[in-house]
């Protein structure tokens, strides 16, 4: 099945027809499309396709999270079809590191956006160690989340850090922010394990961690996809109420359980505009400008005060 579904998007992508006139072509290479997150950011970038209108824009997303090899073959697909661009939210921050060499091998501007392409690869593939990257402080806005529900726990509070997949800086960097905020407060910190940025992997964990840790007071969860499945659980358990629930990302989904009482916040890193802000980016490239290193982009806590 995962090989017809492969041949299927190569297919898709090499049957792209010709573009009107001479718009170049941008290749979008996002994470899992179930993930609501990546499907509010496709939607802005279409949007804003739709609406600048001097380029065309083939967008992809991947079946799960850990689905690396579906982005592989986007990748390999973009620099057979000779793209002019292709902006990446990469799902392993080394494991994509060869694929952005061919496509730059092949004269094609690649913008790595989202997730940062890990330093020690592009070196060792001959890329530059300050690499173009578009994209938030995960570090800094975990740690924003992370210091809010430290401020209502208190000191020596109870709390678990849910974790995003191993192979992804973002994942390693909202970590780092959350055990910045587990130090400065003196949490107690019971469990630190990842769930993938899955949802039904978050509650089946969640689930298993309320059994060994009952009186744990609040969960960090470093994507919104996994709070949901933490949530899910903690109310199975009668935990609401008692039970505090931080995530990052700003999804619909979130917001609900906010206004709810159900989670007590979230990160807003714009989501809706964040690849297309990577293309404008790549354009000015395009245009003759020299840009490297991080391009950073806004984190902002929401919370109930910001959800009226």
């Amino acid at each position: 099945m995962k090989k017809a579904l492969l041949a299927s998007l190569a297919a898709a992508l090499l049957s792209f027809g010709a573009p009107a006139g001479e718009k170049p072509v941008v290749g979008l290479v996002m994470k899992s499309l179930a993930n609501e997150f990546f499907k509010t950011m496709e939607e802005g970038a279409r949007k804003f396709a739709a609406e600048d209108g001097t380029f065309t824009l083939i967008p992809v997303g991947m079946n799960s999270e850990t689905d690396i090899d579906t982005q592989i073959n986007a990748m390999e697909n973009f620099v057979t079809r000779k793209v002019d661009m292709i902006v990446l939210a990469p799902a392993d921050s080394v494991g994509l590191v060869p694929s952005v060499k061919k496509a730059a091998d092949a004269g094609i501007l690649v913008v790595n956006f989202d997730v940062t392409l890990d330093k020690k690869a592009l070196v060792a593939n001959s890329l530059p160690e300050d690499f173009l990257f578009v994209g938030p402080d995960n570090e800094e806005g975990s740690e924003l989340v992370g210091d809010f529900m430290a401020e209502k726990l208190g000191k020596g509070a109870k709390v678990i850090i849910i974790e995003g997949n191993p192979g992804a800086d973002n994942a390693k960097q909202r970590k780092a922010g959350f055990m910045r905020t587990v130090e400065k407060y003196g949490l107690n910190l019971l469990a630190s394990n990842t769930a993938h940025w899955e949802t039904e992997e978050a509650n089946t964990l969640m689930t298993n961690l309320l059994t060994r840790f009952p009186d744990v007071r609040g969960v960090m969860c470093a994507n919104d996809s996994m709070a949901v499945g933490a949530v899910k659980a903690i109310e199975a358990a009668g935990g609401i109420g008692r039970i505090d629930v931080v995530g990052f990302d700003n999804i619909g989904a979130c917001q609900e359980l906010i206004k709810e009482g159900k989670m007590l916040a979230t990160v807003d890193q714009f989501g809706p505009e964040m690849a297309a802000n990577a293309i404008k980016v790549g354009f000015r490239i395009l245009g003759g400008e020299k840009l490297s290193g991080w391009i950073k982009t806004p984190v902002k806590v929401v919370s109930a005060k910001d959800l009226k």
